[in-house]
Order: structure tokens, then sequence, then C-alpha cells
């Protein structure tokens, strides 16, 4: 059969013949019919992702929409990849889709749609009637963030980010403002400080976006006050590292947890979440835009921009 093969970290993959998928004891073949290609799979391929795999070759993907072999159609995860024709799996990994909802969006809202509610919901414990900043909100997950954060109550959201054509869109997502990241840095700390202060920062880019918007928080008085402000730390976009001045911690509101496979909500809330996200898209209250490509086409549109677009293969 045909997959997407990972030779060597940082190399592109390859598509190529590998042998049929041999299932375990209790695993089961699933036919796959869409497969994301995400931010996740692009880092551990690169290698600079914690969890990136030493033993290769490998097929790469992690998760998929494919049929079962009684016809049931599944969103599913398999740890011998998923960017192939076929892939092994179990039962307890997979959620059955929702009539009407066609296969390409399903794979494509899995990862962004569960994660992001987690880390607004879960993670940031986001209430009725909070602020909220999306850093990167011009990106595929950002996009969802904009949308959940205003279903979820927010009082205000804003997206900040880079691609003015995406930024633009985010109004009609449920936006009350945008922030264009591409500005110098007085610029861009005196459009933070001029929306007044945040609640929940959903930060997908760290780096030096997310070090000028921690800048704005300081006080230089030593007057008493109470304030929170819990930045969500999901991605590094824009970099791994950021300068975080002591004094920033003491005179500000500032809490910094990171959201990710460390620190993640059971798996009864993940696969409640799930089922949320797949009934909203399936009733057209959460949008993700789709770019179907050939699986055959892996390796052109590996390290393409999506521009808030999620592409998914078909083998």
């Amino acid at each position: 059969m045909k997959a997407a093969v990972l030779h060597a970290l940082g190399e592109l993959p390859r598509f190529e013949d590998v042998p049929e998928p041999v299932p375990g004891e209790g695993q089961e073949i699933v036919h796959v019919t869409a497969c994301p290609l995400t931010n996740l799979d692009r880092v551990l391929a690169a290698g600079t992702h914690f969890a990136s795999r030493a033993e290769l070759p490998a097929v790469c993907g992690t998760l998929a929409v494919g049929r079962l072999a009684d016809g049931l159609r599944v969103l599913f995860r398999s740890p011998g990849g998923t960017m192939a024709e076929r892939a092994v799996t179990r039962r307890e990994w997979c959620t059955p889709i929702p009539d009407g909802l066609d296969d390409e969006p399903a794979a494509a809202i899995q990862n962004p749609g569960v994660s992001t509610w987690a880390a607004l919901e879960w993670r940031a414990k986001l209430r009725a009637g909070e602020r909220v900043l999306v850093l990167g909100a011009t990106g595929v997950a950002g996009r969802i963030a904009v949308q959940l954060a205003e279903r979820l109550g927010a009082s205000r959201v804003v997206g900040a980010g880079r691609n003015p054509r995406v930024l633009a869109s985010l109004r009609e997502l449920g936006a009350d403002a945008t922030i264009r990241l591409d500005q110098p840095e007085d610029a861009l700390r005196a459009a933070f400080r001029a929306e007044g202060g945040f609640d929940v920062v959903v930060d997908y880019l760290w780096g030096r976006p997310t070090e000028v918007f921690i800048s704005t928080l300081g006080s230089s008085d030593m007057e008493l006050r109470f304030s929170r402000t819990r930045l969500i730390q999901v991605g590094t976009m824009a970099g791994a590292q950021v300068a975080l001045p002591a004094e920033i911690l003491r005179s500000s509101g500032l809490e910094v947890v990171g959201f990710g496979t460390g620190n993640a909500p059971p798996a009864a809330d993940l696969a409640r979440l799930l089922g949320r996200v797949l009934d909203l898209v399936a009733g057209g209250d959460l949008r993700i835009d789709v770019n179907r490509v050939p699986l055959a086409q892996v390796q052109e549109v590996w390290n393409l921009d999506q521009k808030g677009t999620r592409t998914v293969l078909i083998p």
C-alpha cells in the first residue's frame, strides 16, 4: 500500500510503498479516507518536538478518518501512523462521525477543536464575561479559538496575527477586534495596552509577540492591587523562548501555564469535547476551512503556509 514515510528527522516524508499493517491483539484495520496535516506532524518530523520518533523509517500522522471493516465511519488514532491507505487502531481509540459531516472537515477539526476547547474551558477555566486575547489567531487553531471563546461567553475576543486577509475574516467568526503583529514593537505594545487588559490569553506563538505582550503587564508603583491574566501556552510558532522579567511576575497578575500532552484533561473529558466539537461542525456552528490534497502530493504541501486553512490528505 502507499503511505507518507519519514526516513530521517528534518527531511520531507516520501510517498512510497510500505507493507500492509498487521493488527495486534485487540487491534483492527481501518481504511483511511482523510488525514489532516497538522503543525504537530511537522514538528514531530522535524525532530524539534519532545515526542519526535527515534525509530525510523515510520509512517507519518497520528489522527485520521476512516472506515472499519463493519462500515462504521470513525475518527481514530494510531501509533503506527495514519498517512496511509490503511492503518491499525482499537475500538476504544475511535469516535463515530455524525451523519451529515464529511470526512475532510471531521479529520481537520479533531486536533484544533478539542485542544482549543480544552485549553479555554479546562486549562484557562474561562468564565462568561471575561476578555480573551488569541495570539496567533490567523492560524487554524487560532481561528477555532476565536469562535469557541465567543461561544463560551467571552465578553470581548481580540485576535492577533500577521496575515491581513485572514485577520480581516476574524470578525465574522466572532472577534470584536484584531491586532496586526507585524508592526513595530512600540506600536504593537500600544495596541495591546489600548485594549485595556485581558483575563485569558491563548498563545500559539510564544517568542517576540508574546514577549511584547508580557511587557505591557507590569506596573512601576507600589500600590496593592489584584488582577489575573491567565496565559495558556499552546504553541511556539514564533519562537521557543521569551524573556520573562521577574518584575513582571511581581507587579502584575500574570499566570503562565502550558497546555499539551503533559497536562491534558482526562480521556473521558476529551471524548466529551470531541463529540461536542463534531456536533457543532456538523450543524454549521463551528467553521474550519479545508484544503483537500491527494496523499501523493504530501511533499509539495508539507511546508505550505496554510493561511488559516487545514490541509487534509486523501489516500
